[in-house]
């Protein structure tokens, strides 16, 4: 008989214990494999930006950024607070960020394995 682990007030058994199922961890990565997604996500962790600020800095349209905010959102990247009739988004999590700084190096010290990778294909979004 095992026992069962701790668990904090309010959060169920699946929100107390880590994700270990690897479709779920992939799913977490592909949130992050665009590069409209990946450019939202690092202009939010400078602080917190409404949905105007964010289409000025990607450049797309209104329809396309509130597609990718809300993945982000849904992902659990980012938060959306309502203020007025305005959404103002922000990461909830620092680990967020500790997330990107990691990737961005990693990229880095890889990057002429990256560039070379046949097996993924460059994005162009």
């Amino acid at each position: 008989m095992t026992a069962n682990p701790v668990q904090s007030p309010g959060l169920t058994q699946a929100e107390a214990e880590p994700c270990s199922h690897t479709d779920t961890v992939a799913k977490f990565f592909r949130a992050l494999a665009d590069p409209t997604r990946l450019r939202l996500l690092q202009f939010i962790l400078g602080g917190e930006r409404t949905s105007a600020d964010c289409v000025e800095h990607v450049g797309i349209s209104q329809p396309r950024v509130s597609v990718h905010l809300s993945c982000l959102v849904d992902c659990g990247y980012i938060t959306a607070r309502r203020d007025g009739k305005k959404l103002r988004y922000s990461v909830g999590d620092p680990r967020v960020a500790d997330l990107v700084v990691l990737a961005r190096a990693l990229a880095a010290d890889n990057a002429a394995a990256l560039t070379c990778c046949t097996r993924i294909p460059d994005s162009h979004g």
